[in-house]
């Protein structure tokens, strides 16, 4: 179906940070899947592991015990705040699940009839009908109206506006059963938390009882040099989502929560391919490499030499770049809203053509999300290579 606007480029084969298109062409990904490929591509590892799991198991049911599920729920647990997990198959199933969560909380907790839920003004949570509702950009919910009820929106990283919503759908009484947010913005253009906005957050949903839910689906598994992006505001929520980069290509989601907010029963949440053992493997050669291979301190230190390899780019084409933001390796280069300054797509596309791949984080902002196993040279390679690009649109 027409539901891509896809670049005319047909990759083949993949190794490390290169990708590889059928012509012979190599380029430098800088994409991952947009923070998928967590151990870059065709890692030995993990083409090990994943072969050796086919050859013993691949999917059963979660009508029974399975043991790859259980050391990936506690591998996750023993590098969180959270005490149990649930395993669905992508971000948006894992939003869905926190979502649910998050009305049951509001029954039984707050005792409220039609709980609401806050999210952050754009904000991303997904595709699905409740995902995308949460999701604070309209131009998601044009054509799939009327949306899923219970949502209401607040500017992000604004705490006298966020208390101004609360106080609102609260004057008549309980009304909010939780709030969803990222700790970093992705898709609304790589903005990050403002650790003062979050703390007041955390001790205004502890004062109600109305649940904190991170959805850590774009920055969560290393990306910004910790294992999730709530280490870098110093707040810890009530339950977590993650997707992406934990599966390392191979699809997975989770519902990570604590326990005294573990609303859940028998037969109230399921997944037919949820924490099947191929995907749990993946999970875990991923969190066991990330850890053998050091690759926490290792993405700390490549956002930073990528932070400062972007900066001394705008000081360069100042009239261009307006700003770079971001965690770890999941940076943003804002570009200037101005006459003769190309548009995100449109460097995106010039970018493909000097050998980089790059992803739109709106009309305004090109998103760099690598492999978290990039070298040094690759980063100086990249940033070349955009100048390029952004040279051959002047």
């Amino acid at each position: 179906m027409d539901t891509y606007g896809r670049f005319p480029l047909e990759l083949v084969k993949g190794r490390g940070v290169w990708l590889t298109d059928r012509e012979g062409r190599r380029y430098l990904d800088a994409v991952a899947g947009i923070a998928v490929c967590t151990l870059g591509h065709s890692d030995p590892v993990l083409r090990r592991r994943l072969c050796r799991q086919l050859g013993r198991l691949q999917h059963v049911s979660n009508l029974y015990r399975i043991p790859e599920q259980e050391a990936l729920a506690q591998a996750i647990t023993e590098r969180s705040c959270t005490d149990r997990v649930f395993f669905c198959n992508s971000g948006a199933e894992a939003n869905e699940a926190a979502i649910k969560l998050a009305r049951k909380h509001g029954h039984l907790v707050r005792g409220i009839d039609r709980p609401l839920i806050l999210t952050a003004q754009a904000s991303f949570h997904g595709r699905t009908l409740a995902a995308v509702t949460a999701t604070g950009q309209p131009r998601y919910h044009q054509g799939f109206e009327p949306m899923v009820e219970g949502f209401r929106y607040f500017p992000f990283n604004d705490i006298a506006a966020f208390e101004a919503v609360l106080a609102d759908a609260e004057a008549a009484g309980p009304r909010v059963a939780a709030v969803l947010i990222e700790p970093l913005q992705g898709e609304g253009g790589v903005i990050p938390g403002d650790p003062a906005f979050f703390r007041r957050l955390r001790q205004l949903c502890d004062e109600k009882q109305i649940l904190l839910i991170f959805d850590e689906v774009q920055i969560g598994v290393g990306r910004s040099g910790c294992w999730w992006g709530y280490e870098r505001l110093g707040v810890e929520p009530d339950a977590l989502t993650m997707a992406k980069g934990l599966g390392g290509g191979i699809p997975i989601g989770a519902l990570a929560v604590k326990a005294a907010v573990d609303h859940f029963r028998p037969g109230e949440h399921a997944s037919t391919f949820g924490g099947n053992p191929f995907a749990c493997r993946a999970g875990l050669t991923v969190i066991d490499e990330i850890e053998r291979r050091g690759l926490l301190a290792h993405v700390s230190a490549m956002g930073a030499l990528l932070e400062e390899l972007l900066g001394e780019l705008s000081q360069r084409h100042p009239d261009a770049i307006e700003a770079v933001r971001g965690w770890g390796l999941l940076r943003g280069v804002v570009l200037r809203d101005a006459d003769g300054i190309p548009t995100a797509p449109e460097l995106v596309k010039a970018a493909m053509a000097q050998g980089l791949l790059l992803v739109p984080a709106g009309p305004r902002v090109v998103r760099i999300v690598p492999p978290l196993v990039i070298r040094p040279r690759h980063l100086r390679k990249l940033v070349k290579r955009l100048e390029r690009a952004l040279q051959s649109l002047r």
